[in-house]
């Protein structure tokens, strides 16, 4: 093979591909089969099912039982608003990233005391092993899963608090802001670094996504007079949304 030269199986995935692309293989049409593949391109048994496995492992195709391959249907992505995050509305970034779209979601959360890993005590700022306050969250709209969290909070500071638990007492599912404002903590700014990877099986499974699905992963982190208040993991299908920040210039 010379240099710069794709090996046969990129070479087919990438003609079908354009097919896909271009719509010559429609969403719900039937892939060719390996025998048409191998025929028409003239490659091994082998360079037509690597090729076929390339489309399926980016979410362009899905195999199905005793039925062959498929073009799958793709989604339009919707945006969800990234928008920045105020005392003022006393909202949690979802519900602000709701009222920007005109929609109205739900979530259902569950909290529990844990121990922090190595990971999360290094993004708050305490020491391996302190107590910490975990939520899981799975977000909705109109039924659809849209959405993952888990966040992470000190004990070592709400521990007692009428804060302690995000989704209860007097401030329970208003924002971080607003709730660290109960103990006189001024939250004054927020750090979020996006990232993506392959969705692990239980995110996947949650998010009603198939295996190989790629998500994007928001690692957010609250501060308040540079200390750590509250840092979170929040898990988005790639594939049927795009974040969108809408940032002030100063």
């Amino acid at each position: 093979m010379a240099f710069g030269e794709q090996p046969a199986y990129l070479r087919v995935a990438s003609d079908l591909r354009r097919k896909i692309v271009d719509g010559s293989l429609p969403p719900h049409a039937r892939l060719p089969s390996q025998a048409r593949i191998r025929a028409e391109y003239g490659v091994s048994d082998t360079v037509a099912l690597e090729a076929r496995k390339v489309l399926m492992a980016e979410g362009l195709v899905e195999g199905r039982s005793g039925s062959g391959t498929y073009v799958r249907e793709q989604p339009v992505p919707r945006g969800i608003a990234r928008s920045g995050y105020g005392l003022a509305t006393g909202a949690t970034p979802f519900r602000q990233e709701q009222a920007a779209e005109g929609t109205r979601g739900t979530w259902e959360s569950r909290s529990e005391r844990e121990r922090a890993g190595v990971s999360v005590a290094g993004r708050l700022g305490i020491e391996p092993g302190e107590p910490v306050m975990r939520t899981a969250y799975v977000f909705r709209d109109a039924g659809e899963p849209m959405m993952l969290s888990t966040s992470w909070e000190p004990l070592g500071l709400t521990g007692r608090s009428p804060v302690m638990l995000p989704e209860e007492g007097p401030l329970g599912g208003c924002g971080v802001v607003e709730r660290m404002a109960a103990l006189d903590l001024v939250v004054d700014n927020v750090l979020e670094e996006v990232g993506a990877r392959p969705g692990l099986a239980e995110e996947l499974a949650a998010l009603g996504g198939v295996p190989g699905h790629v998500v994007m992963v928001v690692q957010r982190t609250y501060y308040a007079s540079g200390r750590a208040v509250e840092t979170a993991d929040v898990v988005v299908p790639a594939d049927r949304y795009r974040l969108t920040y809408h940032l002030p210039v100063r």
